[in-house]
């Protein structure tokens, strides 16, 4: 007969692997919905809600849209990671994520990514208002069967149209807030459109040889990287302009004016550079300075509106 210190013994070896492989599961859950990303979304959707608001909206409704968000962008990353595996596999970037490493399989990543898009539009609908969630669950789709099934595999132009899911954000914080769609919400949108190309690019230009072993259809792949680089030019041309038109739409003031321009005209001195002069270093400042680019104009947006 086994002593209680021996019974006790084993039972801490089995429970010792077990909290692992759960913690491992969670791990793995969360990389699943790529937090980055999510991160990012979020702070354009909750600074549109204060620049909407022009102050705090009320607590219960931040926590409640970001929350919401949150569901719904982590719920189009998971089931995007069910659909890329076979790409993802390919990737050096990506081989070493959850589906295509096997950790977890894809019907888990699309099961997982459904519960997660009907508890966003079940929380919106209930707590914020029913605009907003379908919104939040139009995105998701678009992302899922525009972007991900079609697009991303036959056309360069995946991520130009593409861009458009992840552009829904700021509609979501404005809706949520205002009730309705309006010349704002849409002008926020139209920013996140028109940086998402030259943000993504420059990560294409930088991984262009795993993208062509994968199949995919990146614009530097298509039509070389010195296209792509002029395109990013014009693109980012694009966004600067986009970004002064909301000053006289939204009635912002010099501080946000001031933050568009120079933050704008350092992203096309960036992409000029590049396009003169091109280089793995050059392109690796783009692909940072696009993200901080982005924060950086959605906190000018609420500095301007709350000073």
């Amino acid at each position: 007969m086994r002593t209680l210190a021996q019974v006790e013994t084993s039972a801490g070896t089995l429970l010792v692997p077990t909290l692992v492989a759960i913690r491992r599961f969670a791990a793995d859950n969360i990389i699943l919905t790529k937090p980055r990303i999510v991160l990012l979304l979020l702070t354009t959707a909750f600074a549109t809600m204060l620049v909407a608001d022009g102050g705090w909206p009320g607590t219960a409704l931040v926590i409640t849209t970001m929350v919401g968000t949150a569901l719904a962008a982590a719920g189009a990353n998971a089931i995007n990671c069910a659909f890329d595996a076979d790409i993802d596999a390919i990737m050096a970037r990506t081989k070493g994520r959850p589906v295509p490493n096997r950790r977890l399989s894809r019907a888990h990543a699309f099961t997982f990514g459904l519960i997660l898009g009907a508890a966003a539009f079940a929380l919106l609908a209930i707590a914020v208002n029913v605009l907003t969630a379908f919104i939040a669950l139009g995105a998701l789709a678009f992302y899922v069967l525009v972007y991900t099934a079609w697009l991303k595999r036959v056309t360069p132009q995946n991520i130009v149209i593409g861009g458009a899911a992840g552009a829904a954000p700021p509609m979501i914080g404005w809706v949520a807030v205002t009730g309705q769609l309006s010349p704002e919400a849409l002008n926020l949108f139209a920013i996140i459109f028109y940086w998402t190309p030259p943000h993504f690019w420059a990560l294409a230009l930088l991984l262009a040889s795993d993208y062509e072993r994968a199949g995919v259809p990146m614009m530097p792949s298509v039509a070389g990287p010195e296209e792509t680089r002029r395109q990013m030019i014009l693109y980012s041309v694009l966004l600067l302009c986009i970004t002064l038109v909301f000053v006289p739409i939204a009635d912002m003031g010099y501080l946000y004016f001031t933050s568009a321009l120079v933050l704008g005209g350092l992203f096309i001195g960036l992409i000029a550079y590049l396009h003169w002069r091109p280089s793995r270093p050059a392109t690796w400042r783009i692909w940072r300075y696009s993200s901080y680019y982005l924060a950086f104009l959605f906190i000018a947006m609420v500095a301007d509106k709350l000073l």
